[in-house]
C-alpha cells in the first residue's frame, strides 16, 4: 500500500451569536444548516439513512448497552435535526450543539485537503446566509476545537482498513504515533487545561481533553484509540478506523501530512512491517506534556526505558516508512507517496532546527508567530484576554475576518490546492469513490432521493409502492469510471433504477 486509501475528515465547527450570547447553540447550528438548505435545489431536504449505523459495536469484539454511554455517542438516532447531503457527496448537519461538515470519501491526502477546504467555504457561506434571514442574529463559525470554557468538539479522521488487521496491532503501533504527531498537526491553543485557565501556549488544541488510551467514547473519557466498529462498508472486508485525536487544521500542509503520514503508518501496520516497539510508558500523560511544551524539548518515556523527544519518535516512524516504501515499491513508488515522505522529512528537520521557520505551513507555528507579535509589541502576558481573542479569530471562517484566511489571501501560507479547485469541490464530488454516485444523484435527481448515507442512496419514485434502496457498500465502486456514462444517459431516476436492475 501507499498513501492511497479511502479516507475522510469530519469537522464540528464552533458556533456563536455575538449579539445574542445566551443563544442555544443547537438552534444556531440548525439555523446555519437550514439557511444553506434554503439556498439549494433540494426541495425535500433529503434525510440521512440511519439503518446500517451502529455506533455501539466495539472493535474489541462486543457491543455496549445503549444506557451505558453518553447520549451524544448515539449517532444512529434521528433527532429530527437539520441534515443535508450535498452535491459534492459530503454531509452537512447538526451534531448536537455544532454544525458539522463531513467530507466525501477520497482516496489520497491531496483530495482530503481539497474537500476539507471546500467545507470551510460551505460553512462560511452557510453562516453568511443565516445572517441574512430576517429576525435572526449574526452567526459566526470557527474551525477550532474548544470554547476555552471546558467544552471540546471534534475533528475526526476516518481511514478504511483491512478487516483482517489485528486491532491489538493498531493500538500498539498507532498510539505513540498519534501522541507525537501533534508536533506537526497541532492547531495551537492559548491556555492550558480543559478550561484553559492555565497560562501559556500549547501545541494542540485538543490534547488536554483525552483521558484514556483505548475506548468507545468520543465525548467523555475520550480515548487516544477509538474502538467504534462501524465500517460504513462491507463489514467482512473492511474496518473504518475512527481517529478522534486530531485538531481542526486550517493549514493545508498540516492536513496533507496528517492524512498522508497516518495512511503510511496504517499501511505498515496492515502489512506487519513495523517491528520496533515505540510504546509509551504513560501515553495519556505524555500526550498532555508534548502539547504543553512548544519548545519541543520534552522527552517522552518509552516502555523500554528510552527517553526521546516527540520529533525523534516521528523521525523513527519516518525512517520505517521510507524503508517500507523502498522495500515494497523501490523506484516505482507513486508521486503522492514520495511527496508525503519528503514533506514529512522536511518538516521534522526544520522542527528540530528552527520551528518558527514553519509559519505558514503548520497551524500551531503560524498561530504562535502571530501571538508572539502581539506579545512583543504590546507587552502582553499569556493570561491576556486579547491573546485568547486572537486565538479565536485565527479560526474564524469568514474570508475578511479570519486571521488564517487573511494570511492565505496575502500569500503567506503554503498551498497544496488552488482556490479554483476548492470552489469546484464545493459543488462537485470526487470522481474515484462512491461519493461520485451519491453527489451526482443529489445534483441530478434531488426530488427523487428520499434519504442517503455513506453506504446507500434511497429513492422515492412516483407510482412505486415502496422506497428503492441502492446499496453502495464498496467505497471504490460508484466512481465516475464505473457509473459516469450510466448517469449521463439516465435523465430521470426511474431510468437509472431500471438500468441498475438489469442483469
Amino acid at each position: 500500500m501507499s498513501v492511497r486509501r479511502v479516507m475522510g475528515i469530519e469537522t464540528e465547527y464552533g458556533v456563536s451569536a455575538p449579539e445574542s450570547p445566551g443563544a442555544n447553540p443547537m438552534l444556531l447550528s440548525s439555523q446555519v444548516v437550514n439557511a444553506y438548505a434554503a439556498s439549494g435545489t433540494d426541495p425535500r431536504r433529503t434525510r440521512w439513512d440511519f439503518e446500517e449505523e451502529n455506533p455501539l459495536r466495539d472493535a474489541r469484539g462486543f457491543e455496549v448497552a445503549r444506557d451505558h454511554v453518553d447520549p451524544a455517542a448515539l449517532t444512529d438516532e434521528d433527532l429530527g435535526l437539520a441534515n443535508l447531503i450535498l452535491t459534492n457527496g459530503a454531509r452537512l448537519y447538526v451534531d448536537h450543539a455544532h454544525p458539522e461538515y463531513s467530507s466525501p470519501e477520497v482516496t489520497n491526502p491531496r483530495d482530503a485537503v481539497l474537500w476539507d477546504k471546500a467545507g470551510e467555504v460551505v460553512m462560511a457561506r452557510a453562516a453568511r446566509l443565516a445572517g441574512r434571514v430576517p429576525g435572526l442574529s449574526r452567526i459566526n463559525l470557527y474551525k477550532n476545537n474548544t470554547d476555552n470554557k471546558g467544552a471540546s468538539y471534534g475533528c475526526h479522521e476516518n481511514y478504511l482498513m483491512r478487516r483482517s488487521t489485528p486491532f491489538a496491532s493498531i493500538v500498539r503501533h498507532l498510539t505513540p504515533f498519534l501522541v507525537t504527531r501533534q508536533v506537526i498537526t497541532g492547531a495551537g491553543r492559548v491556555g492550558l487545561g480543559q478550561d484553559g485557565r492555565g497560562h501559556g501556549f500549547q501545541v494542540s488544541s485538543r490534547a488536554d481533553f483525552f483521558e484514556v488510551e483505548v475506548g468507545l467514547e468520543t465525548t467523555l473519557k475520550r480515548p487516544i484509540i477509538n474502538t467504534r466498529d462501524e465500517p460504513h462498508a462491507d463489514p467482512e472486508r473492511y474496518r473504518r478506523l475512527h481517529v478522534i485525536l486530531g485538531d481542526a487544521n486550517l493549514a493545508e500542509v498540516a492536513t496533507y501530512l496528517k492524512t498522508g503520514m497516518t495512511a503510511l503508518v496504517l499501511a505498515m501496520i496492515e502489512d506487519g512491517f513495523l517491528t520496533e516497539d515505540l510504546g509509551l510508558e504513560h501515553a495519556v500523560a505524555e500526550l498532555h506534556q508534548v502539547s504543553h511544551d512548544s519548545s519541543l524539548r520534552h522527552l517522552v518515556t518509552l516502555r523500554d526505558g528510552r527517553r526521546l523527544r516527540a520529533v525523534s519518535v516521528q523521525t523513527e516512524y519516518l525512517a520505517q516508512a521510507r524503508k517500507y516504501v523502498e522495500d515494497r515499491y523501490g523506484t516505482d513508488a507513486d508521486e503522492a507517496t514520495r511527496d508525503v515522505l519528503d514533506r514529512w522529512e522536511s518538516v521534522l528537520t526544520r522542527l528540530d532546527a528552527e520551528p518558527m521557520s514553519l509559519a505558514g505551513e503548520l497551524d500551531w507555528v503560524t498561530k504562535l508567530e502571530l501571538l508572539e507579535g502581539y506579545r512583543s509589541r504590546d507587552g502582553l502576558g499569556w493570561d491576556s484576554p486579547r491573546l485568547a481573542l486572537v486565538d479565536l479569530q485565527y479560526s474564524d471562517v469568514r474570508p475578511d475576518k479570519g486571521l488564517y484566511q487573511l494570511l492565505a489571501a496575502r500569500g503567506r501560507t503554503v498551498r497544496i490546492v488552488e482556490p479554483t479547485e476548492i470552489q469546484a469541490a464545493v459543488d462537485h464530488p470526487p470522481t474515484d469513490t462512491r461519493a461520485y454516485f451519491r453527489g451526482r444523484c443529489m445534483a441530478q435527481y434531488p426530488r427523487d432521493v428520499a434519504a442517503a448515507s455513506w453506504d446507500s442512496v434511497i429513492f422515492d419514485l412516483a407510482g412505486q409502492d415502496s422506497l428503492q434502496r441502492v446499496p453502495t457498500l464498496e467505497p471504490l465502486r460508484g466512481t465516475q469510471e464505473h457509473v459516469g456514462a450510466l448517469l449521463d444517459r439516465c435523465p430521470t431516476a426511474q431510468e437509472l433504477l431500471t438500468a441498475l436492475s438489469r442483469p
